[in-house]
């Protein structure tokens, strides 16, 4: 059974590699090759001006090539990780991951080069003489010593970073852990005793940052296959080994770890054994690293010292020491200032920002990645997790700064606030688009009541929400789950003490919730036992009411149920005073920008009087996030050359918006691509209203555009923001099962923005 399984993963690894096209890279162009005037801009003859301007001013290759945001990933394949001296040829399968990895995680551009050069020296020579292609190099899977001869080479001659990462990125990542690690501990590293296992690149280089950060020199014991690096040992020694040479008649592990506050393993597989774990000191730290078998199985570890602080090398376990951590956001950071190395003080900004993140509130994507771990800070979380999206804005813009105030940035940041900024909404894709929302958010402070406030994604919302703007959730649940199902999500947040809760099994205000219910609906069906049930079970019902008795500002519902059945209770309870639903307006964020589609919900066949308010009231909520709305009113029929209902449907309501004479651009009844495509338009139907690309999408009925809406989320990977429920005066929006705690957010902030921000 076993065996089977080993082949299954192993075929499905190979397919992964070969299918649907071999390898995991590919280049694209990022200007356009339609014509031929694209072609002569591209190359001869206007490609000459670019050439000439960096032969001018060589620091413009980072505007008019891509040198600026490409890396190199070099290796000779001589000590690939677990699979040691395999040659170049071999190892490509390797650094075309690494390449995925920068783009993936820092949208950093790679070339993977595999050299078949087993000569340091030479090989040095190489890499320096491909300084004119790439903004940095990354090397890699280099084996020791060779690569430290190769790196100091590099780094001597080349003015941009070279960054060996098996040296460096492990490195970094061990310190910020060792950083937490001892905080838990209780420890500080000036006052620490390290024993090591592993003399090898990795090895040395971590032990070379624990001294950076406050471990003393006399204080680590480095031990290797030969056992004690001693003063005097001629066997495998280097300079660098040598730096570690204990003057000491003790030979073996087993004899320097008494009192050990923190073993350091980078070497193989049962090298620390239990009896040596009982032997260091109170609450050890235990970095076994070695992959894909650690030093010591933690397991054994905890038998014997139940207070051990471990990590290893293996996803499996908790604290992965992970150099993906680390080397996509420093090679962001040094990057974008234009750096000419990456030095000491960049490194420890690095591990400054990894360390701090791993204390700060686990982000819900990441949560949502890891789902069924526990991402509180403690013993079992001393480091975020990769697919932590913050870690780019938090770790790239530290090292960013880092390298200014160093002076090691040839095109220094003049606003490192805005940097991040720009960082996060390169992760978060909504938050550049909403940054006017949050603005005119932050103006004043709401009152947001959440019907589902047992749902984990509006606790991390609700947590979002107290750290990133100024409005107060109000949760709708019973108190003691909330607070369980906030602690075991690691939030900070707890009931009552953070925010407000309403208990439908037993609030003070049970009362004069049902009693105000039964005195809106009396006349419609609804008895004093129907009204004192709802009250008690429906939590729609229950924050619609609060909103209505001026207790909340704006009610959020809808993250499981029918959209359909949490309208009739809005409808019920807020739809007075000229208020009523219009439509449900999406905006999908796309790789080229938004696109508003409507209506997606509210109804199901609307009359052109109904999809004339639509319309306008789409143009009042584009212009919430400082757009100009260009509308499409789409249909089967394209200006007039079908008689279809929807075609006669969308002609009326053109005649009902002529007749009001509004302040933006519409047209219809169009197609889609019609309206997408503007050269398309002018042909079909010259001199329309419309002009250039339509932003908003308005659809004669909901089937049509919930269609729409969601092949964009699913097949062109679109990010929704909403819907927003127009037509309620920001009193209530419903949103939709599928949605994330960021969206939560964003929509508490759209409920959050006052209705007279907006028209």
């Amino acid at each position: 059974m076993e065996d089977r399984r080993q082949d299954s993963a192993r075929q499905a690894a190979l397919d992964y590699h070969e299918f649907p096209r071999p390898g995991k890279l590919e280049i694209r162009a990022t200007k356009p090759m339609a014509n031929g005037r694209d072609l002569a801009r591209a190359y001869s003859p206007g490609v000459a001006e670019a050439c000439l301007e960096i032969k001018a001013d060589p620091s413009t290759a980072a505007r008019y090539t891509t040198k600026g945001n490409l890396v190199a990933v070099i290796s000779n394949g001589t000590a690939v990780l677990g699979l040691g001296n395999i040659g170049a040829l071999a190892s490509k399968p390797v650094m075309e991951g690494k390449a995925v990895l920068f783009k993936k995680f820092a949208n950093i551009d790679c070339f993977d080069i595999e050299v078949n050069e087993p000569d340091p020296v030479k090989l040095a020579e190489i890499v320096c003489a491909l300084e004119p292609t790439f903004g940095a190099v990354n090397l890699e899977d280099i084996k020791a010593p060779d690569c430290f001869i190769v790196e100091e080479i590099c780094r001597e001659r080349m003015n941009i970073p070279v960054f060996h990462d098996d040296q460096h990125g492990t490195a970094i990542v061990v310190g910020a852990a060792a950083t937490n690690a001892l905080r838990i501990a209780g420890k500080r590293f000036e006052d620490i005793r390290i024993v090591s296992t592993g003399g090898g690149a990795a090895g040395i280089a971590c032990l070379n940052m624990l001294l950076k950060l406050g471990v003393k020199r006399e204080n680590v014991w480095l031990c290797d296959i030969h056992g004690l690096v001693h003063e005097g040992r001629e066997v495998d020694m280097n300079p660098q080994k040598a730096a570690y040479a204990q003057a000491s008649d003790k030979r073996t592990l087993a004899e320097v770890i008494d009192g050990a506050d923190l073993f350091l393993g980078l070497s193989g597989p049962g090298v620390l054994t239990p009896e040596m774990v009982g032997r260091m000191a109170p609450r050890p730290i235990i970095f076994a690293l070695a992959n894909p078998n650690p030093e010591i199985d933690p397991e054994a570890a905890r038998a014997i010292a139940p207070d051990a602080i471990i990590a290893t090398g293996r996803s499996d376990f908790p604290n992965q020491v992970n150099n993906v951590l680390c080397f996509p956001f420093i090679f962001r950071g040094a990057l974008d200032v234009g750096a000419t190395t990456i030095n000491d003080e960049m490194k420890i900004a690095c591990i400054e920002g990894i360390a701090a993140l791993a204390r700060a509130t686990t982000a819900a994507e990441a949560a949502a990645a890891y789902r069924g771990e526990t991402l509180t800070f403690g013993p079992d979380y001393l480091i975020p997790k990769p697919f932590d999206p913050r870690l780019m804005g938090v770790v790239s813009s530290a090292v960013a700064r880092a390298a200014m105030e160093t002076g090691v940035a040839t095109r220094p940041l003049e606003d490192i606030a805005a940097y991040k900024q720009k960082l996060d909404g390169s992760v978060f894709r909504s938050a550049l688009i909403m940054r006017p929302v949050f603005e005119a958010a932050a103006t004043v402070t709401r009152r947001i009541v959440f019907a589902e406030g047992e749902d984990e994604r509006v606790l991390r919302a609700a947590n979002a929400m107290l750290e990133e703007t100024t409005d107060v959730p109000i949760l709708i649940g019973r108190p003691d789950v909330i607070a369980m199902r906030a602690e075991r999500a690691g939030l900070p947040i707890r009931p009552e003490r953070d925010f407000e809760i309403v208990n439908p099994e037993n609030d003070p205000r049970y009362r004069d919730y049902w009693e105000t219910y039964h005195g809106l609906m009396a006349r419609r069906g609804v008895s004093p036992d129907i009204a004192r049930a709802i009250m008690r079970t429906n939590t729609t019902a229950i924050g619609a009411v609060m909103v209505h008795r001026d207790e909340a500002d704006s009610l959020i519902c809808g993250t499981f149920g029918q959209y359909s059945w949490h309208l009739q209770y809005v409808r019920q309870i807020l739809a007075q005073g000229g208020l009523h639903p219009v439509g449900a307006l999406s905006m999908i964020i796309l790789e080229d920008g938004p696109l508003f589609i409507a209506d997606t919900q509210c109804h199901n066949d609307p009359t052109p009087q109904q999809v004339m308010e639509t319309v306008m009231g789409a143009a009042r909520h584009v212009r919430r996030f400082g757009l100009t709305p260009k509308i499409a009113l789409c249909s089967h029929s394209q200006f007039g050359n079908t008689d279809s209902p929807s075609g006669r449907k969308m002609r009326e309501a053109l005649a009902l918006l002529d007749a009001r004479e509004p302040d933006f651009m519409y047209d219809g009844e169009m197609h889609v691509d019609a309206a997408l495509d503007p050269e398309l338009r002018e042909r079909i139907f010259p001199g329309s209203r419309l002009q250039g690309v339509a932003n908003v999408l308005v659809f004669a009925g909901t089937d049509a555009a919930s269609g729409v809406r969601n092949a964009l989320k699913m097949r062109a990977q679109g990010l929704e923001v909403g819907p927003i429920l127009m037509g309620m005066g920001n009193r209530a929006h419903i949103v939709t099962p599928s949605i994330t705690t960021r969206g939560l957010l964003n929509m508490s902030v759209l409920a959050g923005t006052p209705v007279t921000h907006y028209g």
